[in-house]
């Protein structure tokens, strides 16, 4: 089984506290969605290979620590991971983004594909599967599935809040895979909505609502 990595960090915790609040306006919600993506991606980034370089410093020849092989992917699933994307990409600039467009049947609550475009080479990344909310996990499932069936091997998933119904989902579908968590929260209500949550993260990162 993979990892599944609940973030205990007390500046994670407040900025997620933050976002849950009804009154927190559209601009200060964006970026803390953002501020909490950047936290979270360092953590989820703490077993990436390094290897050893030489370098020259103004002072000597000496060896320092670079990351092996580089390579990278942050894929959102639409339309709200996007707003983790630029977090993540403080920290991990040189990553390559892909889309992929699911949305939520309102009847089924299962997920519907609309759009799915990566990099070429992105079987060989590491990749980072991004969306602020894992409720029933039948996007994150279906986004994944869609990675491995082109090839990559190597995915990562992170949410900042999830309920136990989607992880659970997510840990039956794809057990390599490493979920990394902001908030695990009490449970899902009968319109599939995380409780207590923060509403819906889309809406309130792009201001449609």
């Amino acid at each position: 089984m993979a990892k599944l990595v609940i973030m205990d960090h007390p500046l994670i915790q407040h900025k997620i506290g933050y976002i849950r609040r009804l009154d927190t306006g559209t601009k200060d919600f964006r970026q803390t969605i953002s501020e909490i993506a950047m936290l979270i991606c360092y953590e989820a980034t703490r077993d990436l290979e390094l290897e050893e370089v030489e370098i020259e410093t103004p002072i000597c020849k000496t060896t320092a620590k670079t990351l092996k092989g580089k390579k990278m992917a942050i894929v959102p699933i639409l339309r709200a991971g996007l707003g983790m994307v630029d977090g993540m990409l403080s920290l991990i600039p040189a990553a390559k983004i892909g889309h992929i467009g699911l949305y939520r049947d309102p009847e089924t609550h299962l997920p519907i594909e609309y759009y799915c475009k990566l990099p070429a080479d992105c079987a060989e990344r590491e990749v980072f599967v991004v969306d602020p909310m894992l409720a029933t996990g039948g996007s994150a499932v279906s986004a994944i599935q869609m990675l491995k069936d082109k090839g990559c091997k190597k995915v990562h998933f992170m949410c900042i809040i999830a309920a136990p119904e989607g992880i659970e989902a997510m840990q039956k579908a794809h057990p390599d895979v490493d979920i990394y968590v902001g908030a695990k929260d009490e449970k899902l209500n009968e319109n599939a909505y995380i409780v207590p949550g923060l509403g819906d993260a889309g809406d309130r990162i792009f201001g449609t609502k």
